[in-house]
């Protein structure tokens, strides 16, 4: 399998939204930046913010969608355009209810399961066939609560199990840029003591 070009954090623009679960994708992106030493710079004909990062010896595209998280697909498709990435070379990273907090897990392909950026993705890439990066945040309990769960800040505890899991796909992140998902996926999805 083809190793990964580009890969995209899923958040809403503004400061008020900075810190919400609903960031986990921009949290990901914004360490892998900071790590490299990288800074976003706003791209206007891509709708976003982008840097250029080395993983694993190769070079890789990051973009925040300055787009709000529902149409999230405007700024992936412009990227993928520009940069002649096909989908299967992208990693998307995003918040995800149906995972406790602190876990992190890969996936390719298949629906959006309600998350409105991949939904908007999977729309207008007419597909679902790219890599996600799944970010757990918990669900609230009650669906008439997720709306303000998603939208609020994680208290002290949550931050921090979710900095750790996001530290976690960052470890094995060369393994899936260099196209070893099975690997990467196996180091990842295996409980931590």
């Amino acid at each position: 399998m083809a190793g990964l070009r580009l890969i995209v954090g899923l958040g809403n623009p503004g400061s008020e939204h900075l810190r919400t679960r609903h960031n986990a994708g921009f949290w990901f992106v914004d360490a892998l930046a900071q790590r490299e030493g990288a800074r976003f710079g706003l791209e206007s004909k891509l709708f976003g913010e982008t840097c250029k990062v080395d993983i694993a010896g190769r070079p890789v595209w990051l973009l925040k969608p300055s787009t709000f998280m529902n149409l999230s697909g405007k700024s992936v498709a412009a990227a993928l355009r520009y940069w002649k990435i096909e989908p299967e070379e992208m990693l998307v990273a995003h918040d995800e209810l149906d995972l406790p907090v602190g876990t992190a897990r890969l996936k390719f392909d298949g629906g959006h399961g309600g998350q409105n950026g991949l939904r908007d993705i999977t729309r207008l890439l007419g597909h679902g066939k790219y890599h996600r990066l799944r970010i757990g945040i918990g669900h609230p309990g009650h669906k008439d609560r997720v709306t303000s769960w998603v939208l609020g800040r994680p208290g002290t505890d949550d931050e921090a199990s979710i900095l750790r899991s996001i530290a976690n796909a960052d470890d094995v992140l060369p393994l899936a840029v260099s196209g070893d998902f099975s690997e990467a996926m196996k180091r990842l999805h295996t409980e931590r003591t």
